[in-house]
């Protein structure tokens, strides 16, 4: 049998399957696994790439087979999916894999660490239950609405709504008093539990020497500092800030042709955690300069003078991006003690 030289994994659940090839491209091996024979096999297997997909449980298949000695290399689903020849199967995706890690242009993904999943699994966790308490005020809302109580959008009215509840003079019927009742006890566990993520997240950026850099930045709050660490790659893996700012799909999306250049609106092609909360910061820093009037003739200023806000609040979060990654890779803290006076 020849020398293998790269292997394509496809994951799955329980039955994995691999397609081996050797340096000139040739078939080398086919083979299904299931789940409890995937390191059993490449721990026989001489070292050499490892592909996979970046779904859900790469990164922890990444971390094993690397173990192992072997150079693990994750790519994004959509970069795959162009080499897959025909009808899509197991055996057809982990050929494309293969395709797709022999391209010498081909972008592939960093794995992530243990710590790392582990604080993106508190901030999913929190983003749910964000959610699923918006779900439920507006049900309530819209409730209470059919029997003619009309109660103001958001999570700061909630007293006012408590309060129409518990009034006698409401004129609801009994059940429909009990069961928003349900609802309230409901969204105040999920209030409970959002600010004991929140406190869990704050006590892990006071320990980490780099989140204490990004905290330096106006717009950065410790939620955000964390989501980076736990989210971003290492810096260094972007070439230039504008490389980050990119990834996280905060720059235009293009659609040029014959040397003419254009640029539409933003890509939103990368991480949608990060970029959201740096959005939500700029935001911050935006209305804190308008209270304050920013310096005249600084780049916020002439921003806000000729657009509207949000699209000055995407601009600065890219600012904030390449901030970020200049910050990180030189290892310095905000320098710019005026963020309207950039």
């Amino acid at each position: 049998m020849k020398e293998v030289s790269i292997v394509g994994l496809d994951l799955a659940k329980r039955v994995f399957q691999v397609h081996a090839a050797g340096s000139d491209g040739s078939v080398v091996l086919r083979r299904k696994l299931s789940r409890s024979h995937v390191l059993a096999f490449f721990t026989e297997l001489p070292k050499c790439i490892v592909a996979m997909e970046a779904c859900a449980t790469a990164h922890y298949w990444a971390r094993e087979i690397g173990k192992l000695g072997h150079d693990v290399r994750l790519i994004p689903p959509a970069y795959v999916k162009p080499f897959v020849k025909r009808q899509k199967n197991d055996a057809a995706d982990a050929e494309a894999i293969v395709e797709a890690a022999t391209r010498p242009s081909m972008r592939f993904v960093a794995s992530k660490t243990e710590s790392q999943q582990a604080c993106s699994m508190i901030f999913r966790t929190r983003d749910l239950f964000f959610r699923q308490r918006t779900q439920l005020i507006n049900a309530l809302r819209a409730h209470l609405a059919e029997h003619g109580v009309i109660a103001p959008q958001g999570t700061a009215n909630l007293p006012l709504l408590t309060q129409i509840i518990e009034e006698d003079r409401s004129g609801l019927e009994l059940i429909v008093v009990e069961t928003a009742r349900l609802y309230l006890e409901q969204i105040e566990a999920l209030s409970s539990r959002i600010i004991g993520l929140e406190k869990a997240l704050k006590s892990e950026a006071k320990r980490s020497e780099n989140t204490a850099r990004l905290m330096s930045m106006p717009g950065m709050g410790p939620i955000t500092a964390m989501a980076i660490e736990a989210f971003a790659p290492t810096m260094t893996t972007f070439r230039k800030s504008r490389d980050f700012a990119a990834w996280l799909g905060l720059v235009p999306r293009q659609h040029s042709s014959g040397g003419k250049q254009v640029l539409g609106r933003t890509s939103k092609m990368g991480q949608r955690d990060i970029r959201r909360l740096l959005i939500i910061g700029a935001m911050t820093v935006i209305r804190w300069a308008c209270r304050k009037a920013p310096p005249e003739n600084s780049w916020l200023a002439r921003m806000l003078a000729r657009k509207p806000r949000m699209l000055v609040a995407i601009a600065l979060a890219n600012k904030m991006a390449r901030t970020i990654w200049a910050m990180m890779t030189k290892n310095e803290i905000y320098r710019n003690s005026s963020p309207a006076a950039a």
